[in-house]
């Protein structure tokens, strides 16, 4: 039985072209482009990568579904701090934790991944053969074991709960090498078998991308700095907290912190110097730009407007912390009551490049590392760190236990990194539940909130919050819920029946 994830990807890729890359290789029609002339060259092999990276970021299956940031809108539709405005298109069934039935997501995720992962194995398999100069070699080579580490790093995380719950536990398939048309799909391998994969690339891609600078404005390119974050990412799960923080160090050594004033311009742009990785857009190849009619809930431009905050989520923040300003309650028809947080917004051409990776999230790294390391002054040093820049108060960590540094790092986390993808990916790490409060009085009814009309009218309102507080069955959210595993696509399931093993 072949697996539904064989791949025959290596000609259509040639005609993809990648917002930032100006290289195409010209060629006949694809369908006339055999295999020996796509991997003959490193430049040719380049261009693989570069469409790989392209069809990974820009692949519509739906509008709700526009390439890798599905992933990451569906892990913060799944946590604690957005409140999805359910009549809205997009994420409602992630938000309401019945995304099982939503085949055309879990087919959009699984096969975005996997066909990753099969260019990439084409690449790291046929690239020493290829001409060019070693340093190209070298270059594209470590670029695909980084990727495929990051789509296995996406599978362990979200597939199977945490390596630290069990790392025994079976997680997803494991391939390695091309698929041709005899491939039989595998069967389930453990968390530990997955992580011992991605951490042998990441060492691999930091050999071989040591020597490697890429240009300044191709933030899309996988460098140095991103290998060490993915690093870092893979041992906070596995609970190397050494090593994570030793990681997060080296990517975030050459990016500073953005100023107030970025942090107002509406998280839009590859060039703003704390992202550390991301993807580029422009108005003729923008297709993931669609995600910010889901996260831009400020622009009259914006489509969805979905992804509006929790009551509760404002409550997290001091008066003098810059971020608190990005908090409104929407005055528009249909939408009164409701809590903006104006973090994403689209540019005036309506794209919106896609931020992956940033320094903060790694001092947030080096700060948890530290505290479950028992370091607390250290932990708390790298937490204010971070706090400074934002002008919000400072950690005192006077008298305060290992758990409450802990847990103040982890709000840090959902306070900084709100709609960049980590919140249920945070749950299922820490084994933790999903945390969604009722913003009520003490009788029981909404709380009032004051707010401004288009026409100018000010009135008061309840407060508009989160409406799904339980599972479909009706019963709490506990940790280690089966409900926040992402399934395999029923499709898959049929075309590999080693996946029941």
């Amino acid at each position: 039985m072949k697996s539904y994830i064989r791949i025959t990807l290596f000609a259509a890729v040639l005609t993809l072209v990648f917002t930032s890359c100006k290289k195409e290789l010209t060629t006949a029609p694809t369908n006339a482009v055999s295999e020996n002339q796509v991997y003959s060259s490193a430049d040719n092999i380049e261009t693989v990568l570069n469409g790989t990276w392209a069809y990974m970021n820009d692949t519509f299956f739906t509008y709700a579904n526009p390439g890798y940031t599905t992933i990451l809108r569906t892990s913060d539709a799944m946590g604690d701090d957005v409140a999805i405005i359910t009549n809205k298109y997009g994420y409602r069934d992630a938000y309401q934790f019945t995304q099982a039935n939503n085949q055309t997501r879990l087919n959009a995720m699984w096969t975005i991944l996997y066909k990753v992962i099969d260019n990439c194995n084409n690449i790291i398999a046929k690239t020493d053969a290829a001409s060019g100069s070693e340093d190209k070699k070298a270059q594209v080579k470590g670029q695909a074991y980084a990727l495929r580490a990051n789509s296995y790093l996406n599978l362990a995380t979200y597939y199977q709960f945490s390596y630290l719950k069990d790392p025994q536990a079976k997680a997803v398939p494991l391939y390695t090498t091309p698929t041709v048309g005899s491939t039989e799909g595998k069967a389930k391998s453990s968390l530990e078998e997955v992580y011992q994969l991605i951490t042998s690339d990441l060492n691999q891609a930091e050999k071989l991308l040591a020597g490697y600078s890429r240009p300044q404005a191709s933030k899309f390119k996988i460098n140095i700095d991103v290998v060490h974050g993915l690093q870092a990412r893979t041992y906070l799960n596995m609970g190397n907290w050494a090593l994570a923080a030793e990681k997060a160090a080296a990517a975030r050594k050459n990016y500073p912190y953005m100023s107030s004033t970025a942090y107002y311009n509406g998280f839009n742009e590859l060039s703003n110097e704390e992202w550390i990785w991301g993807h580029g857009q422009k108005p003729d190849q923008s297709n993931a730009s669609y995600t910010f009619n889901f996260l831009d809930v400020s622009s009259s431009s914006s489509y969805y407007y979905s992804f509006m905050a929790d009551p509760n989520f404002k409550t997290l923040f001091d008066d003098n912390d810059i971020r608190s300003k990005l908090f409104s309650w929407d005055g528009r028809p249909g939408r009164e009551g409701y809590l903006r947080y104006a973090k994403f917004k689209f540019r005036a051409d309506q794209t919106g490049d896609i931020v992956l990776m940033r320094a903060s999230e790694m001092t947030l790294i080096q700060a948890e590392a530290a505290a479950r390391n028992s370091d607390l002054t250290g932990a708390a040093g790298y937490l204010n760190d971070l706090r400074a820049a934002r002008k919000a108060n400072l950690f005192d960590v006077t008298g305060k236990s290992k758990e409450d540094v802990i847990s103040a790092i982890l709000i840090e986390r959902r306070k900084e990194l709100w709609g960049e993808g980590f919140s249920l990916s945070d749950i299922l790490r820490t084994q933790t539940a999903v945390k969604r409060l009722s913003y009520n009085d003490a009788k029981g009814d909404p709380l009032q909130v004051s707010i401004t009309t288009p026409d100018g009218t000010v009135k008061t309102v309840a407060a508009k919050q989160h409406t799904t507080l339980k599972f479909p069955d009706g019963s709490p959210f506990v940790p280690n819920s089966s409900y926040y595993l992402f399934n395999i696509p029923q499709s898959e399931l049929n075309t590999n029946p080693n996946l029941s093993n």
